[in-house]
C-alpha cells in the first residue's frame, strides 16, 4: 500500500516515531510534516494547511493526534473520498496537565474527541492511555448543558486499540558497555526539560541523598525549551562535581554512551503516557526508579515493581536503598520486554493493523456497489 502520514508537531519522539514507521514499514510511507512549535496553533490549523500540502491520494492515511481531523477531512473528502483514516494518540489533551501559564480549558481535549470521532480507527501508544482516554470524556462532555452525545464514547471504544510506540532500540547495540566500576554510581534523568516532567521533585531527591552523604553522580539530559529550569539552576549549583552532564547531548552516539554508562534512569514525571526515554535506558542496562502510576507499571516485569516503582514522596527513600547497594537486581527479563517495542518487531505488527484496515474499508465499498 501507499501510506500518506500527517505528523504535525515533527519533533522530538513525533519525529522519530514518523521516521521509523517510514523506514521499516513493508508499505510505501510518504510523510507530511510541520515542524515541531505553535501546537496550540498546529492542533487548530494543521489540518488546514495538510489539506493544501496533499497532492496525491493514498490507500490510507496515519494521522498523528495533533491535528483537526473532523477539518482535514471535510476540506479534503472531494480529492479523496473515502479513503481510510487511522488516528494515532501519541498524547491527549484531555487528561495532559496544564502549565500554570496556560488556560485552554477543555478547547483542545475537544479536538482530540471530535478527531477521534471522525477517524475509521483510532491507535493509542499505551493500554493506560487507552484508558485514561475513555475515562476522560464523559468529563469533557458532561461540562455541557444538553446533547451530551454520551453514546459516542462507544463508538470512540468500538474502534480504538493498543498499538505500542516503535522506538529504534537497536542501533544503541554498537555504542554498548559496561558502566565504569571505579566510579560512583551514575544516575540518569532523561526527560523532557518542561513542568509536566517536574524536575524540581527530582533535584530536591538528589541535594537530600547528597545531603544524607551517599556517593553518586548525576546526568541530566533530554530536550531543552528555552532557558533553563531553576530546579537544574540549583542541581548545578549544590551538586559540582558530582554533576556530569546538564544539557541536551546532540550527538546519538554521545547520548547512547551516557545510557551505557548510567546505573540508574529515574523519573517524576505528572504525565506520562508511554515512557520512550526510560525504554531507552533500559534497554541500556539502567535500573528503572519511577513512580508507580501513569504508564510507568504497564513497562515493568512484575518481580521488580517493588524495587523500581515508588509511591508519593518516597523517591529519597527508594533510590537511597539502591545507592546502600541493598538491592540485586536481575534486569534481563525487563530489557527483553521493553526489546519488544524495538520497529522491527513493531512496524510488521503496524502494517498488518493498517492494512487490514484498508481491506476492512474496501470490502465495505464493495458491498454497497452490489447492493
Amino acid at each position: 500500500m501507499r501510506l500518506c502520514l500527517l505528523e504535525s508537531y515533527y519533533g522530538g519522539s513525533h519525529k522519530a516515531w514518523a521516521d521509523g514507521y517510514q523506514r521499516f514499514s513493508r508499505h510505501h510511507v510518504d510523510l507530511l510534516t510541520m515542524p515541531a512549535q505553535f501546537w496550540k496553533w498546529r492542533m487548530q490549523g494543521a489540518a488546514i494547511s495538510f489539506a493544501r500540502m496533499l497532492d496525491f491520494k493514498p490507500d490510507l492515511i496515519l494521522a498523528s493526534s495533533m491535528i483537526d481531523l473532523s477539518t482535514f477531512r471535510a476540506l479534503t473528502y472531494q480529492a479523496l473520498g473515502d479513503v481510510p483514516i487511522a488516528l494515532y494518540f501519541h498524547e491527549n489533551q484531555l487528561s495532559y496537565p496544564q502549565s500554570p501559564r496556560q488556560d485552554h480549558g477543555w478547547r483542545y481535549g475537544f479536538i482530540n474527541y471530535v478527531s477521534a470521532l471522525t477517524a475509521d480507527a483510532c491507535f493509542f501508544n499505551s493500554e493506560f492511555h487507552l484508558q485514561d482516554f475513555l475515562e476522560q470524556l464523559p468529563r469533557l462532555l458532561k461540562h455541557f448543558a444538553d446533547f451530551n452525545e454520551l453514546q459516542t464514547i462507544d463508538d470512540i471504544r468500538g474502534k480504538a486499540r493498543v498499538l505500542p510506540l516503535g522506538i529504534d532500540l537497536r542501533r544503541f547495540d554498537q555504542f554498548r558497555s559496561a558502566p565504569e566500576s571505579d566510579k560512583p554510581p551514575l544516575i540518569l534523568w532523561n526527560h523532557r526539560w518542561d513542568f509536566d516532567k517536574d524536575p524540581d521533585a527530582f533535584v530536591d531527591s538528589l541535594l537530600q541523598l547528597a545531603d544524607a552523604g551517599f556517593d553518586f553522580r548525576v546526568a541530566i539530559t533530554g530536550e531543552t525549551f528555552g532557558q533553563l529550569p531553576a530546579a537544574f539552576e540549583r542541581a548545578r549549583d549544590a551538586l559540582g562535581s558530582r554533576l556530569i552532564q546538564l544539557g541536551f547531548v546532540d550527538s546519538f552516539a554521545d547520548y547512547a554512551r551516557l545510557l551505557w554508562q548510567a546505573h540508574y534512569v529515574v523519573s517524576t514525571a505528572k504525565q506520562e503516557f508511554f515512557g520512550v526515554s526510560v525504554c531507552e535506558a533500559i534497554y541500556c542496562g539502567c535500573i528503572p526508579i519511577l513512580p508507580d502510576r501513569l504508564n510507568y507499571p504497564h513497562l515493568l516485569t512484575a518481580e521488580l515493581k517493588p524495587a523500581c516503582l515508588y509511591k508519593r514522596d518516597r523517591l529519597t527513600a527508594q533510590l537511597g536503598y539502591h545507592l546502600e547497594g541493598d538491592s540485586q537486581l536481575d534486569t534481563t527479563a525487563l530489557r527483553d520486554k521493553i526489546a519488544e517495542f524495538d520497529w522491527r518487531n513493531l512496524a510488521p505488527r503496524y502494517d498488518d493493523e493498517l492494512e487490514a484496515l484498508a481491506n476492512r474499508h474496501r470490502s465495505r465499498l464493495d458491498r454497497r456497489r452490489l447492493s
